[in-house]
């Protein structure tokens, strides 16, 4: 068997633009007919010139060869250029070729990919979502707090027993910064009156990005302590796993991250400093299914648990979901909601989703298919965002507090 055909498709998402701008996602086929799916997770460049690098990728270390051999696929491009160490970009694109190749080795033996890398541990899957607060006229509002509440009412009734929100924002390319006193009593009283309305009955999941400095998280941390968050995600910019693990040594909340990091070396260096107890790897740029794989084994030695990182399309979280299943220290999975709207549109049949839980799909391969006759109307992008985007200003201390890098473009 060898592969022999590829087909790229930049696929615009349409308003509000849940889960980025747009998603890439990869179609390769074998010369016996097989067909896998896969999805990049790579924002850096403008998806054109993430297609010219998959085509390059995909002559020089895929097209001819096996794709059961993903780690002399891995292997190879890690090492392309003489380089052999952690790159964002290149890791993006080997992440979805890879988790092609998986999609075709589970169809060639008929079976889903969770039973070739260790076998299913978990039936169903416990999954969480991001507050998306609706006001009157439609419009995502991140900033009311009382909308909030109504939100996290809202998906605790449907079954979900996590939650996430992130109200400290603005997120600068000049992060880290010390956040105002005004910000972190938002961030508290978002704490407060959602732990009063869900009780017990939800965990909650402080998002920051990275945008502080070591003592602004420290002094955020203090404040959310007394309302027992789950965790206290990328409390600092990602890259100084020292600086995270003095902001870990000192709060009780476990800290999570890894959304932006790739590959199991990065992830070594977050454990080894201690700096999180929870990895929040993207199966679409941490380098693939059999390497995240890799960073959960790594994980479970330290008694660290896993739980995929999702702010993207439904092919990622199929690959994420079959990670999951066969994880024995799995922790909990990201919705995007109840995976409905475009993320059910994109696919011929929507990922499973029941009263808090994914269900894995028992289908061969990743266990989804793309809906073709969408993908084609949605495809190329054309827009000049990029999948996601940062402020382009320094933090202002009288600028309002906002999160609307979700939903609005360049």
């Amino acid at each position: 068997m060898k592969v022999t055909h590829l087909e790229t498709h930049i696929v615009a998402t349409p308003p509000p633009h849940i889960g980025g701008m747009y998603w890439i996602f990869v179609q390769i086929r074998t010369d016996c007919g097989i067909e896998g799916i896969g999805e990049v997770y790579a924002a850096s460049f403008h998806p054109e010139v993430m297609k010219m690098a998959i085509e390059d990728v995909f002559e020089r270390y895929l097209k001819g060869h096996n794709p059961h051999h993903v780690e002399r696929f891995y292997r190879e491009a890690y090492s392309s250029g003489f380089t052999q160490r952690p790159d964002l970009t290149m890791m993006g694109v080997v992440s979805g070729l890879e988790m092609a190749c998986w999609d075709i080795i589970g169809k060639a033996a008929g079976k889903p990919v969770y039973e070739l890398i260790g076998g299913k541990v978990h039936d169903k899957l416990r999954s969480y979502t991001y507050l998306y607060p609706e006001n009157k006229r439609g419009e995502y509002d991140y900033n009311s707090v009382d909308l909030a509440v109504e939100c996290a009412i809202k998906n605790m009734e449907q079954g979900f027993t996590a939650l996430k929100f992130d109200p400290a924002g603005p997120y600068s390319a000049y992060s880290g910064h010390q956040l105002t006193l005004e910000a972190m009593d938002k961030s508290a009283q978002f704490c407060a009156r959602i732990r009063e309305a869900v009780g017990n009955q939800c965990d909650l999941l402080f998002g920051t990005h990275g945008q502080m400095c070591v003592s602004s998280a420290v002094r955020l941390a203090k404040r959310l302590e007394p309302f027992d968050p789950l965790w206290f995600e990328e409390p600092v910019p990602p890259g100084q796993h020292e600086a995270m693990a003095r902001v870990a040594a000192k709060t009780s909340i476990p800290i999570a991250t890894g959304e932006r990091l790739t590959t199991k070396y990065e992830f070594h260096e977050v454990l080894r400093n201690h700096s999180a107890s929870i990895l929040q790897m993207n199966l679409g740029r941490v380098g693939g299914i059999l390497e995240a794989k890799k960073i959960a084994a790594l994980a479970e030695v330290h008694y660290a648990q896993i739980a995929p990182h999702l702010y993207n399309g439904p092919v990622g979280a199929a690959a994420s979901i079959q990670l999951a299943t066969a994880t024995p220290n799995f922790l909990i999975q990201e919705s995007i909601m109840t995976w409905g709207g475009f993320h059910a549109d994109v696919l011929q049949e929507p990922i499973r989703w029941e009263k808090g839980y994914i269900i894995p799909s028992e289908k061969p391969g990743l266990g989804v298919e793309l809906n073709m006759d969408v993908v084609k109307a949605m495809s190329p992008y054309k827009g000049r965002a990029l999948h996601l985007s940062m402020d382009s200003k320094p933090y202002d201390v009288t600028q309002e507090s906002s999160t609307s890098w979700k939903v609005k473009p360049e």
